[in-house]
């Protein structure tokens, strides 16, 4: 016989828990599925990790810059990788532990240990267990995508996983990719004191962001002295007593480790998608509608939709069901605007349309740029590098993008995003007055200076 609920969800990933939570509090009994690690990709192997780590780097870098400041620092900086390992370690137990508790210990919510399938449209199997539900909740999550590379499978390559777990230093680390996962891992370990090589399939690190961006962090880069090579297509890999080598036709490099980061792939391969109804498209993210649903009685929250692959954008996966479900409001996934940060240093923060977005779209548009060597913060900080891009509908005066590349910006990028939301032109913020001296109060400047595109 079944274990009948009321709902089924699986992964506790960045949606799931908060959704089980409102649930409960609606009057719900709950079953709730995870098979390895509360708290998901966020929590374990990703922003609380890695953001730990790039304080670490930055903390190490910028010991390394005292005497720009008038500080003498005795002796060379050195790297205590285990002490670094042990710090993020305890950061990522506390959160882990505190999702993991948050359910075993809410009332109505039975958690069932294990990966969860489906037996038909409303069963799923857990172990031997089969669970039965009206409504079914999906945030599966997402993990490394590893290229088909001669000889890969036989090397100890780490991901953005398995890289967490170092705790000792790699002398050279040699990195696939140039998106988020790559550029991240690189800089921390050049900061920590490792030598760095990124191989970059495409013409250009992040491809997917404007030119500009990607040359000024490539010279970032360096200026810090990691190598990047690109157009690198691999064609095998070789395991041996120092470590790995990779090798494509133009050439080959040598290095202590190898981390693989070209991509994600959601987590639905084990999950019996075709008996639920559930349709998957070419890269296997489930398919859903405006309302996340992905079938009669189904929603699929977080990674594993194809609709962002960002915390925040999990988080409110997590918003818009609960509204449409429990709170008869009406929200979209397609109400969504695009926004993210990469956490370089200094860090990228980004909302809305590129630049060349909008140039592909067609509409009139201008453009303000500001160098951040004339951002008084940041020269105050001794951080002058990037610049200030921000994008504007001509005739409607609306934002319609932003490209915030320098300290601070992480942060900054929210005054703009909100203004979005809020579908009010930009003078709105040319209007405003900003605290000095910060990073925020050159936004303003900047839209009292567009140029036509």
């Amino acid at each position: 016989m079944p274990h009948t609920f009321d709902a089924i969800l699986v992964g506790a990933g960045q949606a799931a828990p908060s959704l089980a939570h409102r649930l409960v509090a609606s009057g719900m009994k709950i079953a709730f599925a995870e098979r390895k690690l509360f708290g998901g990709t966020c929590v374990n192997n990703g922003c609380i990790p890695t953001k730990a780590w790039v304080a670490s780097a930055h903390a190490a870098y910028q010991s390394r810059r005292a005497w720009e400041f008038g500080i003498e620092v005795s002796g060379p900086v050195a790297t205590d990788m285990a002490r670094v390992k042990s710090r993020k370690d305890e950061i990522v137990k506390e959160s882990h532990d505190g999702v993991e508790q948050g359910l075993r210990n809410l009332k109505g919510c039975t958690v069932f240990d294990g990966t969860a399938a489906f037996e038909g449209p409303h069963q799923m199997r857990v172990g031997d267990q089969i669970l039965e539900a009206p409504q079914i909740f999906l945030n599966l999550g997402a993990r490394a995508m590893i290229p088909n590379i001669a000889g890969l499978s036989e090397t100890k390559y780490l991901t953005n996983v398995s890289i967490l777990q170092l705790d000792t230093l790699p002398d050279h680390l040699i990195i696939l990719g140039g998106s988020f996962v790559a550029l991240e891992f690189a800089q921390i370990f050049r900061r920590l004191g490792s030598d760095v090589t990124i191989l970059q399939r495409g013409p250009r690190l992040l491809t997917r962001e404007d030119e500009d961006v990607a040359a000024a962090i490539a010279a970032i880069f360096a200026k810090e002295g990691i190598e990047v090579l690109t157009g690198v297509r691999p064609t095998e890999v070789k395991h041996h007593w120092r470590g790995v080598e990779v090798v494509w036709p133009e050439g080959a490099v040598d290095g202590s480790h190898l981390l693989v980061a070209t991509g994600r792939r959601p987590n639905t391969d084990d999950l019996q998608a075709e008996r639920a109804g559930i349709t998957l498209n070419k890269e296997g993210f489930i398919q859903v509608n405006d309302v996340l649903e992905a079938a009669p009685g189904i929603w699929a929250i977080g990674d594993c939709n194809g609709h962002g692959a960002f915390t925040h954008t999990s988080y409110n996966d997590f918003e818009i069901v609960a509204a449409n479900l429990l709170d008869k409001e009406n929200r979209k996934v397609t109400d969504r605007i695009t926004a993210y940060n990469l956490y370089v240093d200094p860090p990228l923060g980004r909302c809305g349309l590129s630049e060349a977005q909008v140039r592909a779209s067609g509409k009139p548009a201008l453009k303000g740029v500001r160098p951040m060597t004339r951002v008084t913060r940041a020269r105050l900080k001794g951080e002058t590098q990037g610049f200030l891009k921000v994008l504007v509908d001509k005739e409607s005066g609306l934002i319609l993008g932003a490209s915030l590349l320098g300290v601070g910006c992480d942060e900054v990028v929210h005054c703009l995003l909100d203004v979005m939301y809020a579908r009010k032109p930009y003078t709105l913020l040319t209007h405003a007055v900003h605290s000095h001296p910060t990073v925020s109060e050159l936004i303003p400047t900047v839209l009292e200076d567009l140029q036509p595109l």
